[in-house]
């Protein structure tokens, strides 16, 4: 992807590839922790079969990335099979809330007054998730407990971008590719004694977990890192909102979900912190 057109096209792909998970993970009739495990696992395989950096030395920085982003990984797809795939993403957005709170202390780096408009902002937007009391639906039995899974999503998701950008800051510390390598191997390996009695799984669920695995995660991540070589930050931030905003439309489309009205209201308002707040930042003037 040498030129700028095919890495935004190659990050398009990613951003909806991405897309894809809640309604694929809900599309699946095995329980969480079989999504989670066989996902995992199969996306391990594709990542070291596809990415050679991913294969590199692993660090205990490495590993301590992994196993945030493991725990992202298992919290989304429980949020998943709890609420709707709306409320799953949006909540696990809110993860610069959770890095702005725990960058001081773990990279040293300092908030600065417009970040605080982003806190709050955020803060305002995750609290409308939990305005009045959803009703359940087919595809999300049980709303406030998947809302708090999806929170959790974006706290770990926050502490692996905090710690992704520990990775990058430290050139022998490990890779980003290691990382999520490594998070996948530790997601499938946590929850495997949760799988259950073995039992046989339909073709139907075994094509959507290898899609899951090897295209969702695995072909998305090769596309989203040779883009990431060629595209400004900014301009990569701002087409990977694309995912948070078709995900939803995924859900609609094959399970007929749709998110209550606080729900989609408090998206938006994450949403547009989000941007508003990149935009600002790349906008800055350098220092020095």
């Amino acid at each position: 992807m040498g030129s700028p057109g095919l890495a935004r096209l190659g990050l398009l792909a990613a951003a909806l590839l991405f897309s894809t998970g809640g309604a694929a993970i809900k599309a699946c009739s095995l329980n969480a922790w079989q999504v989670a495990s066989g996902r995992s696992a199969l996306a391990f395989v594709a990542l070291i079969l596809l990415v050679p950096a991913s294969r590199r030395r692993w660090t205990r920085t490495t590993l301590l990335v992994g196993a945030a982003y493991a725990a992202t990984m298992i919290f989304y797809v429980v949020g998943n099979k709890l609420t709707t795939a709306a409320n799953t993403i949006f909540l696990q957005s809110t993860a610069p809330l959770h890095v702005l709170l725990l960058g001081p202390w773990l990279l040293g780096e300092r908030s600065r007054r417009r970040d605080l408009l982003l806190m709050a902002a955020l803060t305002a937007g995750m609290a409308l998730f939990f305005v009045g009391n959803e009703p359940p639906q087919l595809t999300a039995p049980h709303p406030r407990m998947g809302n708090l899974a999806a929170l959790a999503a974006g706290l770990c998701w926050g502490l692996t971008l905090i710690g992704l950008r520990r990775l990058g800051r430290d050139e022998g510390a490990g890779s980003a590719a290691g990382a999520v390598a490594a998070g996948n191997l530790i997601a499938c390996l946590a929850v495997a004694p949760l799988w259950g009695p073995p039992a046989a799984i339909a073709a139907s669920d075994l094509l959507l977990l290898l899609y899951l695995g090897v295209f969702q995660i695995g072909l998305a991540y090769v596309f989203l890192t040779r883009a990431m070589r060629v595209l400004p930050a900014l301009e990569a931030s701002l087409l990977l909102l694309a995912e948070p905003v078709i995900n939803p439309l995924w859900a609609l489309l094959f399970q007929r979900e749709i998110p209550s009205l606080w729900s989609a209201v408090g998206g938006g308002v994450i949403l547009t912190a989000v941007a508003l707040h990149s935009i600002r930042v790349d906008a800055r003037p350098p220092a020095g």
